[in-house]
């Protein structure tokens, strides 16, 4: 019998459409790979407030969510699926740093951007609102009292600056110390040294005993290159959408259709369409 494969999704831009739809035939897709005895997990930026949801949306119940660029790790509790997502999982590994440096370096080049960080605990502590985020039992503090809290994540979120703009700032400042990724929008996510989507990821390989030739990864931004690299090394196949930065697709091992044509639909159908002739 053929040993499962362990299937890691990235969020925005891969399941999911800009406008928070999902992208098309991928719940279809995922109940294919799913009641083939594979497991389909998520691999997001998100926190996991802002990423529960969509366990229940796909119907599924991994052992394992990794969150915050790979900062933050949920494991499933029990061997119960049922419920909401939300209560089925709890904090696994947490990586923190001190953010403070880094957002002295920042503030410097960037006085008027808007800042937050999240904490070990998932609470997130934040400079100014913004309506991308997900601030659910947030708080609202200086940025005095931002920089003195051991963190997850740092997200920095500048009006009027692009991402070329960033990848500028990000030179400038030689930010060495941590590790960060910077999204299709103006946008800056800072996570501590080391830590990406793919240090995360193989904590929960070597937690489920997955082969590495048994991995798959699908992603579509800069903090996806990190387990695209992972995956590879390993053995297993790394896809980018069709949408994703040059940079990102030559990082990958394979590139499907966008998001929007329901390139990661194809994927995973073609993993099930391929296994099937070899079980009858």
């Amino acid at each position: 019998m053929t040993a499962p494969r362990l299937i890691a999704l990235d969020v925005d831009g891969t399941i999911l459409l800009q406008d928070e739809t999902m992208s098309p035939g991928v719940v279809d897709a995922v109940a294919r790979v799913r009641d083939a005895g594979d497991e389909v997990m998520l691999a997001t930026g998100r926190s996991w407030m802002g990423t529960h949801r969509f366990l229940d949306e796909l119907g599924i119940r991994p052992e394992f969510a990794v969150c915050s660029n790979g900062a933050v790790t949920l494991r499933r509790t029990g061997e119960s699926t049922a419920g909401p997502a939300a209560e089925a999982y709890e904090r696994w590994q947490v990586e923190t740093f001190d953010p403070g440096a880094v957002l002295a370096l920042l503030h410097d080049r960037l006085p008027d951007a808007r800042y937050m960080v999240e904490l070990g605990s998932g609470q997130r502590l934040y400079t100014a609102e913004l309506d991308d985020w997900t601030l659910d039992g947030g708080r609202q503090v200086s940025f005095d009292e931002l920089r003195t809290q051991e963190v997850s994540r740092v997200v920095v979120v500048s009006p009027g600056h692009d991402e070329d703009d960033f990848h500028r700032l990000v030179q400038d400042a030689g930010l060495n110390e941590v590790s960060y990724a910077i999204g299709w929008t103006a946008w800056l996510d800072i996570a501590p040294r080391g830590v990406d989507k793919g240090t995360a990821l193989e904590r929960v390989r070597e937690a489920r005993g997955v082969d590495g030739d048994r991995i798959l990864v699908a992603g579509d931004g800069r903090n996806d290159i990190g387990m695209f690299g992972w995956a590879l090394a390993g053995g297993g196949r790394a896809v980018a959408m069709g949408q994703a930065p040059d940079e990102v697709r030559d990082a990958a091992g394979e590139v499907t259709g966008t998001d929007v044509d329901g390139g990661l639909a194809a994927v995973l159908n073609a993993l099930i369409d391929a296994a099937e002739p070899a079980s009858r």
